[in-house]
């Protein structure tokens, strides 16, 4: 089979099952909805603080403060991608009808991410604009310095954590074994650890807490991380790689 009618049978295995649609309409969902709320709430505690503490005031990054929720629903969408074929059986067609086994997955997660970047870039200027219009006198401007790169990395980011997503489904071949990994550890262990002054180094280099960095314009108080923006992109793209990699490894070397 053609590359092109590999891509064409991903694309229609995609849109037919309703899950992955819903699950990146939620993505949006969430993440608008969430962001806009807490830019609400964030407009009158701005208000009440001191001229030392509105100096770490993030407009664009309070905009995103649904994006936590929202990539949860993208980890879904890219888990429920290729682990759909393993929970149904439908894999050992998939394999049967393309014997190449590079050309099958890498087409599978290109038609996916495509949508997923598409989706998430709807996602991302919407939250932002949306945000924003609701933080009233404490706005950023998508012309201020920076922020036209937060925006963007936003959607660059939940479009990565999708796909980090699909590689770690192809390692472990079941959906419900993957959400069951990647949840707790993007809902639970990550934020606990990068909140423990001990394990905040280790932290700070997991995919979601490196690569959210992307989305911040002016850096917290606190902040200790030793790379920038587009480092911490450079982090969550390794362990994208690397996930995916690894899937490839384990869908060429075992059997279905």
């Amino acid at each position: 089979m053609a590359v092109a009618q590999v891509l064409t049978s991903e694309w229609t295995k995609i849109k037919s099952v309703r899950s992955t649609v819903w699950t990146l309409g939620m993505a949006f969902v969430f993440t608008v909805a969430l962001g806009l709320l807490i830019s609400l709430l964030s407009k009158d505690q701005f208000t009440q603080m001191n001229a030392r503490e509105r100096q770490f005031i993030d407009p664009t990054m309070t905009s995103f403060a649904g994006t936590g929720l929202g990539q949860l629903a993208m980890i879904v969408f890219g888990v429920l991608v290729v682990g759909n074929e393993y929970s149904t059986g439908m894999i050992r067609t998939s394999l049967a009808a393309v014997p190449r086994r590079g050309a099958f997955l890498f087409s599978k997660i290109g038609i996916a991410t495509l949508l997923a970047f598409l989706v998430a870039l709807v996602t991302s200027f919407v939250t932002f604009f949306a945000g924003q219009a609701a933080l009233g006198g404490f706005k950023a401007s998508i012309g201020d310095p920076g922020v036209l790169r937060a925006v963007f990395g936003g959607a660059l980011y939940m479009t990565l954590i999708a796909v980090f997503a699909m590689g770690v489904a192809t390692v472990l071949r079941s959906p419900m074994l993957s959400l069951g990994i990647l949840m707790p550890v993007f809902f639970l262990i990550a934020p606990i650890l990068g909140g423990v002054e001990a394990t905040r180094k280790i932290a700070q280099y997991l995919p979601d807490q490196a690569g959210i960095k992307i989305m911040q314009v002016v850096a917290p108080e606190n902040d200790v991380a030793p790379y920038g923006p587009w480092g911490g992109l450079g982090i969550l793209v390794a362990w994208t790689a690397l996930a995916v990699l690894c899937g490839w490894l384990v869908l060429k070397n075992r059997d279905a």
